[in-house]
């Protein structure tokens, strides 16, 4: 997924948006909101009340939307780490005989 970034002029409460080339011009509102432009919402698959991690680097607001279900990622991302004690229970035997010797 493309970084999506938003940029605050050092001047005014102005900010430009842009994702993968696009840029859009968006004004911090109350309780300093802001509203995504629609293309970029359809273009990251954002919805209403999904979470984001929000960060500074520098002078620029990175915005970037976080997965769904995160343990679901890890899994994806980590492979299988599912346990089985007929698996393990040879090598938990053999660690054992090898502590009890030391």
């Amino acid at each position: 997924m493309d970084e999506c970034r938003i940029k605050k002029f050092l001047s005014s409460k102005r900010i430009i948006y842009w994702c993968d080339g696009m840029s859009e011009e968006v004004t911090i509102g109350r309780r300093f909101s802001l509203v995504i432009p629609k293309r970029a919402r359809e273009k990251l698959g954002l919805r209403e009340g999904q979470r984001v991690l929000v960060r500074h680097e520098g002078e620029v607001i990175v915005v970037e939307p976080l997965p769904e279900d995160p343990y679901k990622e890890l899994s994806e991302a980590l492979g299988d780490f599912s346990y089985s004690e007929e698996k393990y229970e040879k090598r938990a035997e053999e660690w054992l005989k090898r502590v009890a010797r030391s």
